[in-house]
């Protein structure tokens, strides 16, 4: 004989297990819905930023090479050698890195105001070209070429510039390279390059913040599903045979230990561990950007003496120029101004080396007011080039209009093919460096010259 259960009789199990196991087929799919969602907001997440790294590097790559035209260009009127003509030619009518770095960003319409600021830093650098042009045909004249590159044969010189003799004619065009107008244009591209990276900059912190809010949505829907998910375990761990709670604990057991959560356990368990493993990688990645402050001068943003250190290790020393700076009678600005003045003088001392130095190029503080420049994948016969920026430092430096008290530099200067000793090739640059003190200061000093 069949018993029926009377309602007093309590809770049917069949119903319960029933109801229990369409509220976890409901919760399980409204897991996995909401976690696609997650997975499809990260992944354009990933591939907006991503993208918008790359437009950063265009615009980076038409001030690299800029700057690239601009050394192949004063290194030959110093010098008169025909490979950096040649070098400048190929960079301008065969790499076109500026040109590419303007279409990169003219594919994305979200970047149009980067790319108009980035549009005027190309409009820039086309317009140095034509003094640049001038100042190359200048030295060409003066060594008495005929047979002219196709840029260079719808160049015409002034009647001034043509009655001057041969030697005049190569400053003059050192003039152009070289001189504060030069710079001026140089400093408005520049600006316009950091222009369009701000536009850049602003357009991924809006798409990241959009991101983020979304992102918090679906995480808190996750942590309300996960909640009830847990209660509907608990109550179903007797009829499961505890189905589900071990990968639980080990995940619980992982996030404690502060490591990644093991994809195990149940589909939509494994899914939700691969999201969290990709959360994971970010947050520990944005740990990484912390040691920048460990490896950089609070007050300057130059490297720091770690930072320093960190350079010695990975950089060519056989490629590269060491430069120690060292502010001449420094103590007395301390002394006559307060030290405000004084660090406003070293925030302009890197500010001006930064100018002056290429974007590959590293600046440290040494401690005090001595920096020391990196000027890496250097040939050894760069001694004009360095002297000529040298002496525009100086300049700089001594101009008051900023309302800082002038002040100049003496230098040492060592290429790294002197020595693989890093220890050494300083001690090598400090003894320059020392030479152009004992010469008068506001000067500079290379390690194989004498005093």
């Amino acid at each position: 004989m069949k018993l029926k259960l009377e309602p007093k009789d309590g809770l049917s199990l069949r119903h319960a297990y029933c109801w229990m196991v369409t509220l976890a087929v409901v919760i399980s799919a409204t897991m996995l819905l909401i976690t696609v969602h997650l997975s499809q907001t990260f992944r354009r997440l990933t591939k907006v930023t991503e993208n918008h790294i790359e437009l950063g590097k265009a615009a980076h790559e038409l001030m690299d090479a800029s700057d690239y035209l601009t050394q192949c260009v004063q290194r030959y009127v110093v010098s008169g050698d025909d490979r950096f003509l040649d070098g400048y030619f190929t960079e301008a009518f065969e790499s076109q890195r500026r040109e590419e770095a303007v279409a990169r960003m003219a594919v994305d319409e979200t970047t149009a105001p980067a790319l108009a600021m980035l549009q005027k830093a190309m409009d820039g650098s086309l317009e140095l070209m034509n003094n640049e042009y001038y100042a190359m045909r200048l030295v060409l004249d003066a060594q008495g070429h005929r047979d002219l590159s196709e840029p260079l044969q719808d160049v015409q010189l002034s009647q001034d510039d043509i009655s001057l003799k041969k030697d005049e004619k190569l400053a003059r065009a050192v003039e152009i390279v070289f001189g504060d107008d030069y710079y001026a244009q140089k400093a408005d591209i520049r600006s316009y390059m950091d222009a369009s990276l701000a536009e850049l900059e602003k357009l991924t912190l809006t798409t990241d913040y959009t991101a983020t809010d979304n992102l918090r949505r679906v995480l808190n829907l996750i942590r309300l599903t996960i909640t009830l998910q847990t209660l509907g375990i608990f109550f179903m761990v007797w009829l499961t045979s505890r189905l589900g709670i071990n990968p639980v604990l080990q995940a619980v057991e992982r996030i404690q230990a502060d490591s990644p959560i093991p994809e195990v356990g149940a589909n939509e368990f494994r899914y939700l561990a691969r999201t969290y493993n990709k959360l994971y990688a970010v947050y520990k990645n944005s740990l990484e950007h912390l040691n920048y402050q460990a490896s950089h001068d609070q007050l300057t943003g130059a490297y720091n003496r770690s930072g320093y250190d960190l350079l010695l290790s990975s950089i060519d020393l056989s490629t590269t120029y060491m430069l120690l700076f060292d502010l001449d009678d420094f103590k007395s600005i301390n002394d006559t101004y307060g030290h405000e003045m004084g660090d406003k003088v070293l925030v302009k001392m890197v500010n001006t080396l930064r100018g002056n130095f290429r974007r590959d190029d590293h600046i440290c503080r040494m401690g005090g007011d001595e920096f020391v420049v990196f000027m890496v994948h250097a040939p050894e016969n760069s001694e004009a080039l360095i002297g000529k920026k040298i002496e525009n430092i100086n300049k700089e430096l001594k101009d008051t209009s900023d309302g800082l008290p002038p002040i100049s530099t003496s230098v040492g200067i060592v290429h790294g093919s002197e020595s693989t000793d890093p220890a050494s090739l300083f001690e090598k640059t400090d003894e320059a460096m020392y030479k152009s003190k004992a010469k008068g200061k506001h000067t500079y000093t290379f390690s194989h010259q004498g005093v």
